[in-house]
């Protein structure tokens, strides 16, 4: 998919683009997150972009739309102030307004790391330490790509990855998330081609 073709098919009222992936970004690829979230923003003028305001690939993208409009920015944090200064968006969501009682299917998507079942139970159950603090970061990734009740869901999501050890991580859960609920995902290997 070339960028025009992209912007054709996604530059649409009610269209979520998540812009997210790796806190560690080659030093020669920086300049390429922020330029994308640039280019979007300055081609488009329906889409609305989403991130995790995480350090690395979220911050970039971020910059990058917010050097055009920051009021098409959101984000999706894992509890109120997460990052706070850091933090570009016009509209900010974080897991801490959210009712997890209302929302089983968050909980049932994210559980399907297995590896992080029991401490997304504790996090639900209202235990908050350095542990099961973890889970509020998954949850989050889920929330990013499915969205609430309150939250639409992202329509397109485009990753910075690490191709060395793909779909590792909190991006790897995302991008299966998108993927198992058939949300297009794109990464630098289709999206470097459009800066």
């Amino acid at each position: 998919m070339t960028l025009k073709q992209f912007l054709k098919k996604y530059d649409k009222k009610n269209s979520i683009v998540l812009l997210e992936g790796k806190r560690n970004v080659k030093e020669e690829d920086v300049e390429k997150l922020i330029l994308l979230g640039k280019t979007l923003a300055s081609l488009s003028k329906r889409m609305i972009f989403r991130s995790g305001n995480a350090e690395g690939s979220d911050y970039y993208f971020s910059q990058g739309v917010c050097q055009v409009d920051e009021s098409r920015l959101q984000v999706i944090t894992p509890y109120t102030d997460h990052r706070k200064k850091a933090n570009l968006a016009s509209k900010t969501y974080s897991l801490d307004s959210i009712s997890f009682v209302k929302e089983p299917e968050i909980i049932f998507q994210t559980k399907r790391n297995k590896k992080m079942e029991k401490l997304i139970d504790q996090y639900v159950e209202g235990k908050r330490d350095k542990f099961s603090i973890k889970a509020a970061y998954l949850i989050r990734d889920t929330i990013k790509a499915i969205g609430t009740d309150e939250i639409p869901p992202t329509t397109v999501g485009l990753f910075y990855d690490d191709l060395d050890q793909p779909l590792s991580g909190g991006t790897g859960h995302t991008i299966q998330v998108c993927i198992q609920n058939n949300i297009p995902v794109f990464d630098q290997r289709e999206w470097f081609k459009w800066i």
